[in-house]
This record gives structure tokens, sequence and C-alpha cells, in this order.
């Protein structure tokens, strides 16, 4: 890892100062000075001292699976006295946080973790994982309304992304796939009550290809290394995906010509 990296981890500053320390050479590794931006080092083996003093040892890096259970909120602390997702961790020591939210009626999974890039690219809306949840609503949806979820409605005055919806179980209260690829407050109960559908009741099954059916209301376990794989896997390939798309849509406009398409 780089050592500018491994300084601004550690909250001695920001990369960019921890890149001036390096190059006043107030920063060594095992006792050599270290001048070049693109040294590397093992944080967990070796001694990295700024101004002769070490900087602390990285903190081992936790990922939990929770299974949100209603009446609960995604904090660590409430100022109301509410039950926490911290709570339902017994016997973690450690502070993890939550990734995203899922609000206090919402169920189902939720990642908790102390590694801010992970939890950056998991949530961040230009390259997160899609989010998948059962929405059970008052009333059938109309083809309008299909067409409307699925095209991307305003919200707070600016449209959504499109969502993927399918009916899931067919009653007087049908129930519903969603997948978000973003996640804006309350999206999912916001946009269906607009729709004169409210939610009520909201599940999330699945943060890209994790999922976990059998994990009990209100349990939690650790992610294996595989699941983490395949996160950090569907992000990547999401923000190249992203990419590619913004260079298509810039070269559309390009070839439009100025003026083209203005009324």
């Amino acid at each position: 890892m780089r050592i500018q990296k491994i300084l601004a981890d550690a909250g001695l500053g920001s990369r960019r100062r921890c890149e001036e320390w390096i190059r006043a050479g107030r920063v060594s590794v095992n006792g050599r000075t270290i001048l070049r931006l693109g040294s590397q080092a093992d944080p967990a083996g070796d001694r990295i001292q700024v101004d002769g003093r070490s900087i602390p040892r990285p903190e081992r890096k936790l990922y939990f699976l929770l299974n949100k259970p209603r009446g609960c909120v995604t904090t660590l602390s409430d100022p109301e006295g509410r039950p926490t997702v911290r709570e339902l961790l017994k016997g973690v020591r450690e502070r993890v946080f939550p990734v995203g939210r899922l609000d206090f009626e919402t169920e189902g999974l939720l990642i908790l973790t102390n590694d801010g890039e992970f939890a950056q690219a998991v949530s961040h809306p230009s390259r997160g994982c899609a989010k998948r949840y059962v929405a059970k609503v008052r009333d059938p949806l109309s083809p309008g309304d299909l067409s409307s979820l699925r095209h991307g409605m305003i919200l707070d005055g600016k449209r959504c992304l499109p969502m993927t919806v399918r009916v899931l179980v067919r009653t007087r209260n049908p129930s519903y796939e969603v997948i978000l690829r973003e996640g804006r407050r309350n999206q999912i109960r916001r946009i269906f009550l607009a729709l004169r559908h409210p939610v009520l009741r909201l599940r999330r099954v699945a943060i890209g290809s994790l999922r976990d059916p059998q994990l009990p209301r209100g349990a939690f376990r650790p992610l294996t290394p595989r699941e983490l794989l395949h996160l950090r896997k569907e992000t990547s390939n999401e923000a190249k995906r992203r990419k590619k798309q913004s260079a298509a849509e810039i070269r559309r406009d390009d070839s439009r010509g100025p003026g083209r398409g203005e009324r």
C-alpha cells in the first residue's frame, strides 16, 4: 500500500498533506527515510514514523451483515432513545457504522463496517451495488404506474434513476420486487406514496449479489471473503460501466453539433 494512503487512513491528515511530509523527508519506514511518493509499505508489519513518532497500527477491518428488524433506527445512537442497530451487535467491541440507511419501519439486509473506502464504494450512486427490495403496497399498480417507475419519477425536483419493478404476489395488496440503483431518503416509500399506493411493508433482500434468506431477523454475521470479493468486483464493474456510459453520451452530444436539439 502506498505510504501516503497509510498515513491518511491513520487519520494523520489528508493524502495531499501526507505527500508533502514525504517530500520534506519527515517520513521513515523501518528507520529509512522515504522521499518517493510511490513507495510502498505494509501498515501491519512495517514501522512507519512521522518526525520520529510511530503511527498507530491500523485497526482490523470488520464487515458484518445484519438482518435489521422493524422498529430500529440505522444509527449508532439516537437522541430520542429508540433502539439502534448498534445494540444488535452483541459482542462487537469495535466501532462499526452502517453502510447506507434503512428507515425505522423498513427491515432487511444492512452492512456494517469500519472500512470507509469499502462503504463508499458500495453505497455511492455512481458505482454502488444495486439494492433489491420486496414492497407490499396498497392496491395493485396500474400499467401507467409501472411505466412511471421504470422511466424515473421526479422526487424533490430531481428525476430518479429508473427502477426495475416486477410483481411477486398478486393480491388485493400485492407485493413487488423493486431494484434501486441509488439511495435517496425514503425513496421507495415516498415514490409509491406519490402514486397513491402507500407501502405497507418494505424489506431489503439483497445488496448486489449479497443475500441471505436464512439469516434470522435481528441477527448478524461476518461477511465471508468470497462475499467481499464479489462486492468489490461488482462496484468496480459498475464504475467502469457508468464511465463508458458517460463517455458514450458525450460522444453522442458532440456528434449532434452545436445548437442541435434546442427548441
